[in-house]
């Protein structure tokens, strides 16, 4: 993991670890269960842009717990040592129980297709063909991402020290050119990432894609954005 170290962008206040607290933690590994925290072994990394403020974009480490083939829950983290900050939760169904939502509930969930194919998300430490494997899992589902904490990036420096304000609804990146090319590149460099690489592996789950809601919806923010083949708004072929 050390090649692919992301440390935190933010080291929270407050006075170091004492004794007493240390005693804690020791006796609370010893005594108590982490029972629900099992099974949070699914690891991928992606971006996410505030719903309402685009610009305000991240790096999302995301541990998942496969709930059933519809729905995964996941912790989302500023990166992936020890010192990680908690940053927000997403929830992620399939294209079968989004359908089940009601109308009004649909527009905090933001499509999965451009991510998968266009090989901005990634599973680190996954064979190829285990990555495109949970990779075609995922397509045509969607996601329901509050983020309650902008640490900022690893790029650019330091955001909140701590959770400040209201939890911020986010969104996916659907066309070429709406993420900050720096934030991915970032990324990509300290972990090995050959994004034409990953992109031409998946080429292939094309042909399972579908039409899906909130494609384009940062179109306006981005309006120099490049459609991907697979990503395809619902609106565009009605």
């Amino acid at each position: 993991m050390d090649r692919h170290r992301r440390d935190s962008p933010v080291q929270p206040p407050g006075e170091s670890t004492g004794l007493w607290h240390q005693g804690l933690n020791l006796g609370a590994k010893v005594m108590q269960e982490t029972t629900p925290l099992k099974g949070f072994d699914a690891y991928v990394v992606g971006f996410h842009p505030a719903k309402d403020d685009p610009s305000m974009q991240m790096e999302a480490h995301h541990y998942c717990r496969q709930v059933n083939d519809d729905f995964l829950q996941c912790v989302l983290f500023d990166g992936n040592t020890a010192e990680a900050n908690l940053i927000g939760v997403e929830y992620i169904v399939s294209e079968r129980l989004y359908g089940t939502l009601p109308e009004g509930e649909r527009h905090y969930w933001h499509p999965h297709n451009f991510e998968v194919l266009g090989g901005s998300l990634i599973a680190p430490g996954l064979p190829e063909p285990a990555e495109r494997a949970f990779m075609a899992m995922l397509m045509n589902s969607y996601g329901k991402t509050w983020h309650t904490w902008h640490t900022g990036r690893l790029d650019t420096g330091p955001g909140d020290p701590l959770p400040m304000g209201d939890p911020m609804l986010m969104w996916s990146f659907n066309r070429d050119g709406q993420c900050d090319p720096a934030l991915e590149q970032h990324r990509n460099e300290a972990m090995g990432v050959d994004r034409m690489e990953k992109r031409s592996s998946r080429s292939g789950l094309v042909d399972r894609a579908h039409p899906q809601d909130g494609v384009a919806l940062l179109d306006r923010a981005f309006p120099d954005g490049t459609p991907l083949a697979g990503a395809v708004d619902r609106s565009e072929t009605t």
